[in-house]
């Protein structure tokens, strides 16, 4: 027998193949149930600040709780990677979090639901951090920008279906009801998820790793020339998606606008096109290079931004629009870049992005609550082009890291 022969080459996923269409909607279902009850709280904040009596930074913690734990829940499954069995913990992640939405409906009070949403965050760890991973392992190189976009565009429709689902259901019968019903949602893609994802073929566990053997790639990618400022991107790209979405909220219900709680709600219907936009930038994205996508993603949210200053609708809408179009051009870019660059510990990798990107939500999203209260949007406003600019500042520093011979 020839000795090559026992050496496996990687059985890969391919585009245009049943298991690779069966991949792709399991994990569309996971970032679904994922996203929509994570950010089914956000219309519901000024409901937050009426009952509870609340500033806007204090209610904006019923989804900065939640992703400030996230960041750190999501380092830990990545470090835990590539120990783990993928579609098991992902499984039991997504059943713990549509149960704690329930939960978080029930709460009596304010500290109550806090304590749910932090929880969620913990359950929620096990899904974006082993389902980039998953991809990176089980999807052909040439196909992971793609795939990843579909995943991501999985986690756009959650997105949008939490904030438009939880908007109507809140004018009709209040936000408990509507918060119950994102978490019956998310019980339902569980069990789409659990029918449809393949097992992993690449995927080989490790037992026993001890602290030095998860610290090496974790040191590794942050003395990495490039990682690090893909890491930061991601930090600066969620924090300023999310201050806008957060805040978009207590702006409508104000006057001029005065919007109700379900028409609020059906403005995030334009996060759908986040699904066309995902996939659209990661093939772009593997045929022309990352830098290029990611500065014409940053350069489109700040216009966005300039476009809905003014107090109408037909400003707002149309901004935000881009806005979104912008934000999942560049998380679709730079999450798929981190499994290119990462040569191994590519769970450790996404950990660390993944880490950065929620702590941007928390961190970035509960600062945009203080600029809320003391300037009104304007202040927000403000906070963002700034975050923006510091964004297009690291993303030409990688440009130039592209460009650059690999060094040592």
């Amino acid at each position: 027998m020839d000795p090559s022969s026992s050496i496996r080459e990687p059985a890969y996923l391919e585009r245009g193949t049943a298991s690779y269409l069966r991949a792709n909607l399991a994990l569309f279902s996971a970032g679904f149930a994922t996203f929509s009850s994570m950010y089914a709280v956000q219309p519901l904040m000024p409901l937050f600040s009426a009952q509870f009596g609340l500033s806007a930074a204090t209610s904006s913690l019923s989804l900065s709780v939640t992703t400030g734990v996230l960041a750190f829940t999501l380092f830990i499954a990545g470090l835990m990677s590539d120990a783990i069995d993928r579609k098991q913990i992902m499984m039991g992640s997504l059943i713990a979090s549509a149960v704690l939405s329930i939960v978080a409906a029930a709460a009596p009070g304010w500290g109550t639901l806090l304590i749910a949403r932090a929880l969620e965050g913990v359950a929620l760890g096990g899904v974006p951090a082993l389902a980039i991973a998953y991809l990176s392992e089980e999807i052909k190189p040439g196909d992971l920008g793609a795939a990843t976009g579909l995943y991501i565009g999985g986690t756009a429709v959650g997105g949008m279906s939490g904030r438009v689902i939880a908007g109507f259901v809140a004018d009709l019968a209040g936000w408990r009801v509507a918060i119950a019903t994102i978490g019956a949602l998310g019980l339902l893609a569980t069990v789409i998820f659990i029918w449809l994802l393949p097992r992993s073929q690449n995927f080989i566990a490790r037992r026993g790793l001890s602290i030095r053997e998860h610290a090496g790639p974790v040191i590794e990618h942050i003395r990495h020339r490039a990682l690090p400022w893909v890491f930061f991107s991601g930090f600066l790209l969620m924090g300023s998606f999310v201050s806008v979405y957060n805040y978009i909220s207590y702006r409508l219900s104000a006057a001029p606008f005065s919007l109700s709680q379900g028409a609020i709600g059906s403005v995030f219907i334009i996060y759908m096109l986040g699904i066309i936009t995902s996939p659209i930038a990661g093939r772009i994205a593997d045929r022309s290079g990352r830098p290029p996508v990611l500065i014409f993603a940053i350069v489109l949210m700040a216009i966005g931004l300039a476009v809905m200053w003014p107090d109408t609708l037909w400003a707002v809408v149309p901004g935000m629009a881009l806005v979104t179009i912008g934000f999942f051009a560049g998380h679709s870019t730079a999450s798929g870049w981190v499994g290119l660059l990462a040569e191994r510990g590519k769970g450790h990798a996404a950990g660390l992005y993944l880490l950065g990107y929620y702590l941007g939500s928390s961190v970035i999203g509960s600062l945009g609550g203080v600029f809320w209260t003391s300037h009104a949007w304007a202040g927000v406003t403000a906070m963002i082009a700034l975050v923006l600019l510091f964004g297009l500042l690291v993303t030409i520093r990688l440009s130039l890291l592209d460009r650059a011979p690999a060094g040592p």
